[in-house]
């Protein structure tokens, strides 16, 4: 497998990676688009974050930071969701793109043991937008990445909710270093949707420990 040297390049390679064909709506599954993938991994890489670094990508979907992280040179990276259709997705591209050193756990996240030597983090938790969606799974989220003492974590959030987020990341003894804020297209792919796409205001924030 070659590196990726060029942004460009990383978001056409990430773009042929499927979304999940039967989202299911209690788990709020929604793909993350390549262009806001590849931003963030960009950053993250230009931080430090990614390359030669142990990456755990949490509610990892169908694997689009777990596989771009392995294209930007990770030492190693674990994905972890708790849908299996989705896991399974993810080890078919990862066959795709022939990374050798990324692997797939399906497992609900609050299950994991601590015992990973985890570097990085990224997580794009459901956001709790809908009535019937876990409020506050976001949260554990946040709490768990922090169980497992890593250097940094990147995670999603509903930009309304930034001013509670940066008191409870502080109250876990985070250090927010960054910001990054995104326009995130939300396409109508369940029955409750009303409109054809609308756009949410997301934040992922790189915290520290």
């Amino acid at each position: 497998m070659k590196k990726i040297t060029r942004k460009k390049h990383l978001e056409m390679r990430i773009q042929s990676i499927p979304s999940h064909p039967k989202p299911k709506v209690e788990l709020e599954q929604y793909a993350t688009p390549s262009d806001i993938a590849s931003d963030l991994l960009w950053n993250a890489l230009s931080l430090g974050d990614i390359e030669n670094k142990n990456v755990l990508d949490l509610g990892c979907g169908c694997g689009i930071f777990s596989i771009g992280s392995a294209l930007l040179g990770a030492k190693s990276v674990i994905g972890v969701d708790i849908d299996e259709d989705s896991i399974n997705l993810a080890r078919k591209s990862a066959d795709k793109f022939d990374v050798e050193n990324v692997d797939f756990i399906v497992r609900d996240i609050c299950d994991l043991t601590n015992d990973l030597v985890v570097d990085t983090i990224f997580q794009n938790p459901p956001f709790g937008s809908q009535k019937r969606a876990d409020k506050g799974i976001d949260l554990k989220f946040v709490k768990k990445a922090y169980e497992f003492k890593p250097d940094v974590i990147y995670s999603f959030h509903m930009a309304s909710t930034e001013e509670f987020l940066i008191d409870y990341y502080e109250n876990l003894s985070f250090d927010i270093t960054h910001i990054f804020r995104y326009s995130f297209p939300i396409p109508k792919i369940y029955d409750f949707h009303t409109k054809e796409s609308q756009n949410v205001d997301v934040i992922v924030i790189r915290a520290t420990i």
